[in-house]
Protein backbone atom coordinates (compact mmCIF):
# COMPACT_ATOMS: atom_id res chain seq x y z
CA UNK A 1 0.00 0.00 0.00
CA UNK A 2 2.60 2.60 0.77
CA UNK A 3 4.59 1.60 -2.28
CA UNK A 4 2.11 2.18 -4.62
CA UNK A 5 1.14 5.57 -2.65
CA UNK A 6 5.16 6.74 -3.12
CA UNK A 7 4.64 5.93 -6.70
CA UNK A 8 1.52 8.30 -7.00
CA UNK A 9 2.99 10.85 -5.31
CA UNK A 10 6.34 10.21 -7.57
CA UNK A 11 4.31 10.35 -10.78
CA UNK A 12 2.52 13.83 -9.73
CA UNK A 13 6.08 15.17 -8.88
CA UNK A 14 7.38 14.14 -12.43
CA UNK A 15 3.69 15.93 -14.17
CA UNK A 16 4.44 19.06 -12.05
CA UNK A 17 8.30 19.10 -13.15
CA UNK A 18 7.52 18.67 -17.06
CA UNK A 19 4.38 21.16 -17.20
CA UNK A 20 6.76 23.83 -15.94
CA UNK A 21 9.21 22.70 -18.32
CA UNK A 22 7.10 23.22 -20.51
CA UNK A 23 5.86 26.66 -19.61
CA UNK A 24 9.29 27.66 -19.06
CA UNK A 25 9.68 26.58 -22.80
CA UNK A 26 7.03 28.72 -24.34
CA UNK A 27 7.24 32.05 -22.39
CA UNK A 28 10.98 33.63 -23.14
CA UNK A 29 12.71 35.92 -20.24
CA UNK A 30 12.00 39.16 -20.45
CA UNK A 31 15.84 39.71 -21.49
CA UNK A 32 15.86 37.16 -23.30
CA UNK A 33 16.48 37.31 -27.45
CA UNK A 34 13.76 36.17 -29.87
CA UNK A 35 14.65 34.60 -32.91
CA UNK A 36 12.82 35.75 -35.51
CA UNK A 37 14.16 33.73 -38.55
CA UNK A 38 14.74 35.08 -42.32
CA UNK A 39 11.16 35.85 -42.79
CA UNK A 40 11.13 38.17 -39.94
CA UNK A 41 14.64 39.62 -41.20
CA UNK A 42 13.46 40.42 -43.83
CA UNK A 43 10.53 42.45 -43.13
CA UNK A 44 12.67 44.77 -40.71
CA UNK A 45 14.45 45.40 -43.86
CA UNK A 46 11.81 46.24 -45.83
CA UNK A 47 9.86 48.04 -42.86
CA UNK A 48 13.43 50.51 -42.73
CA UNK A 49 13.28 51.01 -46.92
CA UNK A 50 9.86 52.05 -46.60
CA UNK A 51 10.66 54.61 -43.54
CA UNK A 52 13.45 55.70 -45.96
CA UNK A 53 11.10 56.73 -48.82
CA UNK A 54 8.36 58.20 -46.61
CA UNK A 55 10.93 60.37 -44.83
CA UNK A 56 13.84 61.11 -47.30
CA UNK A 57 11.42 61.45 -51.00
CA UNK A 58 9.76 64.37 -50.00
CA UNK A 59 12.56 65.73 -48.68
CA UNK A 60 14.56 65.31 -51.53
CA UNK A 61 11.44 66.32 -54.51
CA UNK A 62 9.85 69.54 -52.47
CA UNK A 63 12.32 71.25 -49.93
CA UNK A 64 16.19 70.46 -50.74
CA UNK A 65 18.28 68.92 -52.84
CA UNK A 66 22.53 69.07 -52.82
CA UNK A 67 24.55 70.65 -55.74
CA UNK A 68 28.17 70.68 -56.76
CA UNK A 69 29.72 73.87 -58.39
CA UNK A 70 31.30 72.56 -61.88
CA UNK A 71 32.84 75.62 -63.68
CA UNK A 72 34.45 78.61 -63.06
CA UNK A 73 31.69 80.71 -64.13
CA UNK A 74 30.29 82.12 -60.83
CA UNK A 75 33.88 83.08 -59.48
CA UNK A 76 34.85 84.36 -57.23
CA UNK A 77 31.73 83.82 -55.08
CA UNK A 78 31.34 80.09 -55.83
CA UNK A 79 34.36 77.82 -56.93
CA UNK A 80 34.49 74.30 -58.87
CA UNK A 81 33.79 71.44 -55.78
CA UNK A 82 32.02 73.98 -54.01
CA UNK A 83 29.14 71.83 -52.36
CA UNK A 84 26.01 73.61 -52.01
CA UNK A 85 22.20 72.93 -50.52
CA UNK A 86 19.40 74.26 -52.14
CA UNK A 87 16.26 75.69 -50.95
CA UNK A 88 13.59 74.02 -53.63
CA UNK A 89 10.65 74.54 -51.53
CA UNK A 90 8.26 77.08 -52.95
CA UNK A 91 10.74 77.78 -56.08
CA UNK A 92 10.65 73.79 -58.14
CA UNK A 93 7.61 73.32 -60.14
CA UNK A 94 7.29 69.25 -59.38
CA UNK A 95 5.44 67.08 -61.56
CA UNK A 96 4.31 63.53 -59.60
CA UNK A 97 4.57 60.49 -62.25
CA UNK A 98 4.09 56.98 -60.88
CA UNK A 99 4.33 54.13 -62.97
CA UNK A 100 4.74 56.08 -66.13
CA UNK A 101 1.51 58.12 -65.05
CA UNK A 102 0.77 62.01 -64.60
CA UNK A 103 -1.19 62.09 -61.33
CA UNK A 104 -0.60 65.94 -60.42
CA UNK A 105 1.70 68.95 -60.59
CA UNK A 106 2.75 71.18 -57.45
CA UNK A 107 3.47 74.43 -59.13
CA UNK A 108 5.35 76.93 -57.57
CA UNK A 109 4.83 79.61 -55.24
CA UNK A 110 7.58 81.40 -54.67
CA UNK A 111 9.43 83.90 -56.69
CA UNK A 112 13.30 84.32 -56.89
CA UNK A 113 14.28 88.04 -55.83
CA UNK A 114 16.78 90.21 -58.11
CA UNK A 115 20.62 89.29 -56.89
CA UNK A 116 19.17 85.62 -55.50
CA UNK A 117 21.87 83.08 -56.41
CA UNK A 118 19.59 79.88 -57.97
CA UNK A 119 20.24 76.83 -59.56
CA UNK A 120 18.02 75.58 -62.49
CA UNK A 121 17.66 73.22 -65.89
CA UNK A 122 19.41 74.17 -68.44
CA UNK A 123 16.40 75.23 -70.63
CA UNK A 124 17.87 74.35 -73.93
CA UNK A 125 18.57 70.59 -72.05
CA UNK A 126 16.85 70.15 -68.92
CA UNK A 127 19.15 67.07 -68.17
CA UNK A 128 21.78 69.91 -67.34
CA UNK A 129 21.50 72.03 -64.40
CA UNK A 130 23.26 75.63 -64.48
CA UNK A 131 23.70 77.68 -60.98
CA UNK A 132 23.62 81.80 -61.98
CA UNK A 133 22.62 85.40 -60.17
CA UNK A 134 19.43 86.68 -61.06
CA UNK A 135 19.66 89.82 -62.77
CA UNK A 136 15.77 90.80 -64.35
CA UNK A 137 12.89 90.13 -63.41
CA UNK A 138 9.55 88.93 -64.76
CA UNK A 139 7.78 91.98 -66.91
CA UNK A 140 11.64 94.04 -66.89
CA UNK A 141 13.62 94.90 -69.50
CA UNK A 142 17.26 94.30 -69.64
CA UNK A 143 19.99 96.32 -71.45
CA UNK A 144 23.81 95.76 -71.47
CA UNK A 145 25.60 98.38 -72.98
CA UNK A 146 29.37 100.12 -72.36
CA UNK A 147 29.70 96.99 -69.95
CA UNK A 148 27.15 98.08 -67.66
CA UNK A 149 23.61 96.69 -67.04
CA UNK A 150 21.01 98.61 -67.09
CA UNK A 151 17.63 97.77 -65.60
CA UNK A 152 13.85 99.31 -66.97
CA UNK A 153 10.78 98.22 -64.89
CA UNK A 154 8.03 101.02 -63.57
CA UNK A 155 9.97 102.01 -60.67
CA UNK A 156 12.66 103.53 -63.74
CA UNK A 157 11.31 103.97 -66.52
CA UNK A 158 14.39 105.61 -67.55
CA UNK A 159 16.58 102.73 -66.46
CA UNK A 160 18.74 102.43 -63.74
CA UNK A 161 22.08 101.00 -63.86
CA UNK A 162 22.52 97.48 -61.41
CA UNK A 163 24.48 98.12 -58.20
CA UNK A 164 26.94 95.01 -58.23
CA UNK A 165 29.18 96.00 -56.21
CA UNK A 166 28.14 93.50 -53.41
CA UNK A 167 29.15 90.61 -55.51
CA UNK A 168 31.62 91.99 -58.56
CA UNK A 169 34.45 93.80 -58.71
CA UNK A 170 33.92 97.78 -60.03
CA UNK A 171 36.39 97.20 -62.68
CA UNK A 172 34.36 93.55 -63.61
CA UNK A 173 32.81 94.45 -67.40
CA UNK A 174 29.63 92.81 -68.36
CA UNK A 175 30.20 92.16 -72.39
CA UNK A 176 27.59 91.71 -74.54
CA UNK A 177 24.72 93.55 -76.58
CA UNK A 178 21.88 92.91 -75.32
CA UNK A 179 18.49 94.62 -75.24
CA UNK A 180 15.83 92.36 -74.11
CA UNK A 181 12.15 92.40 -72.52
CA UNK A 182 11.13 89.85 -69.66
CA UNK A 183 7.64 88.20 -70.24
CA UNK A 184 5.40 87.06 -67.57
CA UNK A 185 7.72 84.33 -65.82
CA UNK A 186 11.11 85.00 -67.55
CA UNK A 187 14.04 86.13 -66.42
CA UNK A 188 17.58 87.19 -67.17
CA UNK A 189 20.51 85.29 -65.15
CA UNK A 190 24.47 86.20 -65.06
CA UNK A 191 27.35 84.55 -63.88
CA UNK A 192 29.48 86.17 -61.14
CA UNK A 193 32.82 85.69 -63.74
CA UNK A 194 31.12 87.95 -66.66
CA UNK A 195 34.00 86.66 -69.01
CA UNK A 196 33.49 82.83 -67.98
CA UNK A 197 29.57 82.17 -67.76
CA UNK A 198 27.35 81.15 -70.35
CA UNK A 199 24.19 82.45 -69.37
CA UNK A 200 20.82 84.46 -70.13
CA UNK A 201 23.77 86.70 -73.12
CA UNK A 202 24.11 83.41 -75.10
CA UNK A 203 20.75 81.50 -74.44
CA UNK A 204 18.31 83.90 -73.50
CA UNK A 205 15.94 84.22 -70.76
CA UNK A 206 15.18 81.37 -68.36
CA UNK A 207 11.51 80.24 -67.67
CA UNK A 208 10.17 80.18 -64.02
CA UNK A 209 9.13 76.37 -64.86
CA UNK A 210 12.83 75.70 -65.04
CA UNK A 211 14.00 76.77 -61.80
CA UNK A 212 14.97 74.44 -58.95
CA UNK A 213 15.65 76.45 -56.44
CA UNK A 214 17.52 79.09 -54.46
CA UNK A 215 21.26 78.45 -52.16
CA UNK A 216 20.44 78.31 -49.54
CA UNK A 217 24.23 76.99 -48.04
CA UNK A 218 27.50 75.67 -49.02
CA UNK A 219 28.32 73.19 -47.28
CA UNK A 220 31.99 72.04 -48.54
CA UNK A 221 34.45 73.10 -48.08
CA UNK A 222 33.86 73.24 -44.30
CA UNK A 223 36.55 76.35 -44.32
CA UNK A 224 33.85 78.33 -46.33
CA UNK A 225 30.96 76.42 -45.25
CA UNK A 226 28.10 79.31 -44.69
CA UNK A 227 24.18 79.87 -44.89
CA UNK A 228 23.36 82.23 -47.87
Amino acid sequence: MLSKKRQLLFRARMEDKTKEKLENESIPEENEEVYFGVGGFLWEVVKVFLWAIVIIVPIRMFLFQPFFVQGASMEPNFQDGDYLIVNEFGYKQTSIIIAGKHLFTVKSFKDPQRLDTIVFRYPKNPQQFFIKRVIGLPNEQVKIENGKVIIYNEQNPEGINLNENGYIAKNVITNGNVNIKLKNNEYFVLGDNRNASYDSRGWGVLPQKDIIGKVLLRAWPITKAEIL
